[in-house]
């Protein structure tokens, strides 16, 4: 960069006329891997304001989607990547990720959260955190949805209007809870009674795939009455009406952390850790955190939002709601397997309509 400038100041010296007239020019692009909507268009237009960047953003629509993603080029292709907090040792390992350096507003992170996860803390910056639990129109119910045993064993009113997740590690976690086991067991008995317990509940499952959240929703309009969903999209949906409630349950949910971080491959390292500690400025990451409706690990930017943001219980949950939640923990490969197969046992299932 030094060098550019000095090139560029010797052309205003002996070629004024010329250089008045180039435009600007965009010295660098950075290629984000993300979740969509995961960042504020604003603030992406600041820093490349600021840094003469241009940011390209690639999105992915499932955790097991972006690992595929990065295994298929070796973890090339991309300068940054947001990965949820039990994948990172994984991508570590493999070499994809780019040691952290010293960042200024490292110093607003919450210690809480870069130690939850194996290779966080030497590779990546926290970057929200939130919780599974469970959103359901409380209006068209008779009682408040409040544990997940209700969920999997539920009344006449929800059969064919229950929706989960496409993933296997949420579907046999939370099935798990409701039956009082960890969500982390290997345990073949304890996972033996899930898959009963999943195959008993199939008929009253309207979707396997997740809610959109948006004014087309199946839950504004009734398709869906419960559903397996994050946090921060339950929020969305309220925006867009008042009859949706969100729980987490009584046997407790899973608490995500995901982080971001630079790719080893990163042909643009100092201004991806550029981008990712301009996101860590307080009141960035205040206007962040609002925009997508999570819980910020930064302290200084909790400080910033407002009093019904920091009070919101579905952003925050109270600390006996997360006292009885969980992490997920990395599986041994065997387990892993079950927890598969289980889920492949629910998804052969003749269900109603996929439609959403």
């Amino acid at each position: 960069m030094l060098m550019l400038r000095k090139a560029c100041l010797l052309a205003i010296i002996f070629l004024p006329v010329i250089v008045q007239a180039q435009p600007d020019t965009v010295v660098k692009t950075l290629s984000i891997l993300n979740w969509d909507d995961y960042l504020d268009p604003l603030l992406i237009e600041e820093f490349e304001r600021q840094h003469k960047v241009k940011i390209k953003q690639s999105f992915y629509e499932s955790d097991d989607y972006r690992d595929e993603l990065m295994a298929a080029e070796g973890g090339r292709g991309y300068d940054i990547v947001v990965v949820s907090g039990i994948m990172v040792d994984s991508y570590r390992r493999q070499g994809w990720l780019d040691t952290k350096p010293r960042l200024a507003n490292a110093q607003y992170i919450n210690a809480r959260w870069e130690g939850v996860f194996k290779g966080c803390k030497e590779h990546m910056v926290p970057y929200f955190w939130g919780t599974l639990g469970i959103a359901y129109r409380h209006d068209l119910l008779s009682e408040p949805i409040t544990s997940w045993k209700q969920f999997f064993n539920p009344s006449e009113v929800l059969t064919g209007k229950i929706a989960l997740i496409n993933s296997g590690r949420d579907v046999v976690s939370m099935a798990l809870k409701s039956l009082g086991f960890s969500a982390n067991t290997n345990d073949r008995a304890e996972l033996n009674k899930a898959r009963e317990l999943l195959l008993e509940f199939s008929p009253h499952v309207k979707t396997l795939n997740y809610i959109n959240f948006d004014e087309n929703s199946a839950m504004l309009s009734g398709e869906v009455v419960a559903s397996m969903m994050y946090s921060g999209d339950t929020l969305m949906l309220q925006e867009l009406s008042d009859d949706i409630s969100y729980v987490l349950p009584d046997e407790g949910g899973n608490i995500w952390v995901d982080y971001i971080g630079v790719t080893s491959a990163s042909n643009q390292k100092k201004a991806a850790w550029a981008f990712i500690d301009f996101l860590n400025e307080p009141e960035n990451a205040a206007q962040l955190a609002q925009h997508i409706y999570y819980a910020t690990p930064n302290i200084a930017a909790e400080k910033l939002l407002p009093k019904d943001f920091i009070d919101n219980s579905v952003i925050y949950p109270s600390n006996k709601a997360l006292d009885e939640s969980e992490y997920y923990q990395v599986l041994s490969p065997r387990t892993q397997s079950r927890y598969n197969s289980i889920f492949a046992q629910l998804k052969q299932l003749q269900l109603p309509d996929e439609t959403q």
